[in-house]
């Protein structure tokens, strides 16, 4: 109700602005105890992925804070889980704004940030300060001036630094922000990648005393050849989940309006069925063993079914939050624990 009343005054700044804003508002309800301003909370719907018990399976989307600033804050809504990121070693500022624009007929967004990031020091650092004790993710990426031949290194020097703080760790090389970037899903680069880090969490999993899952982050805009490829790929070297998916670079559905030729990532609901049916072709291709954690689209309980009956062990959410609001979390949750409830 709160959110409804304020949507308007937000959707009068810049979609960069008003998603500022926002988290920074979160932030002083969590610090004030009164997080139930913005959000009811979430029941109990527990599930255990990768080895990691969630308490329940809607999680946040990669994202949305991009360098752990807000983690308390997110918390507060009831997530079962929280990933942060994408992270660069080095510091960078992304593409030039404005590079977010609202679709608000499609309840969707395009981005273009290209992992603006405070760098991997700026992250761990933010980490170690919150209070959330919670499942938390962190994903990784490559800095835009390293080449791609050189792009393991950016991963596995990102890894290092979070390998300490992380419950699981995602290797994004889905992003269609970061030139060339997404030819890191071609096999033989993504087998090198996925090689490379296996081995080097193997070795940190020695020194830390404990495994974090492995994770990567797929588009949607693949061919079935290259989905089972990378499903391949994800199987022999031992990675845990594939999260599927990314933003895509369609504008199917949103080509009438003129945002629409805007360059960048689509989200939010005219991704929806394209993302489920990539989680599909990867729970059909990788053993059982390997997780699958659906995103794209989703923005209503019935929405988080639909992915989880497509394969999906777990859920994220990000673009929906924009137009539905902060309860949106809890009103999955419930939904979802209470089967004649989705809607």
């Amino acid at each position: 109700m709160l959110y409804r009343a304020v949507r308007p005054l937000l959707f009068a700044l810049d979609p960069e602005t008003a998603h500022g804003l926002s988290l920074k508002s979160l932030d002083v309800l969590a610090r004030l105890g009164a997080a139930s301003l913005a959000a009811t909370p979430a029941p109990r719907l527990p599930v255990r992925v990768m080895g990691l018990d969630f308490p329940n399976p809607v999680g946040l989307a990669a994202g949305l804070d991009k360098d752990g600033r807000h983690i308390d804050g997110l918390a507060a809504l009831g997530f079962g889980f929280i990933e942060i990121g994408a992270v660069t070693p080095r510091p960078q500022p992304g593409n030039a704004r404005p590079r977010m624009f609202r679709l608000p007929q499609a309840e969707a967004l395009i981005n273009r940030l290209g992992f603006n990031s405070g760098g991997v020091e700026v992250l761990t650092e933010n980490i170690r300060r919150s209070r959330y004790r919670g499942v938390l993710g962190v994903n990784v990426g490559k800095n835009f001036d390293t080449p791609n031949e050189r792009a393991a290194d950016d991963y596995l020097a990102c890894l290092r630094k979070v390998y300490s703080f992380a419950s699981f760790v995602t290797a994004n090389i889905s992003s269609p922000n970061t030139k060339d970037l997404r030819a890191l899903q071609q096999v033989n680069r993504l087998d090198a990648l996925l090689a490379a880090l296996a081995a080097e969490r193997d070795s940190l999993a020695k020194q830390h005393g404990k495994r974090v899952p492995l994770a990567v982050k797929v588009a949607p805009d693949l061919d079935e050849p290259g989905i089972e490829a990378i499903a391949d790929r994800v199987a022999a070297r031992g990675i845990d989940a594939v999260i599927a998916t990314n933003t895509t670079e369609s504008r199917l559905g949103v080509g009438h309006l003129p945002v629409s030729r805007e360059p960048g990532g689509l989200s939010g609901a005219p991704l929806r069925a394209l993302a489920t049916a990539v989680v599909g072709r990867l729970r059909r291709r990788l053993p059982a063993s390997v997780a699958v954690i659906g995103v794209g689209g989703i923005a209503s309980a019935a929405d988080a079914r639909e992915k989880l009956d497509a394969g999906a062990n777990l859920v994220q959410l990000y673009t929906a939050l924009v137009y539905r609001g902060p309860g949106l979390v809890g009103e999955i949750v419930r939904g979802l624990a209470s089967p004649g409830r989705v809607r």
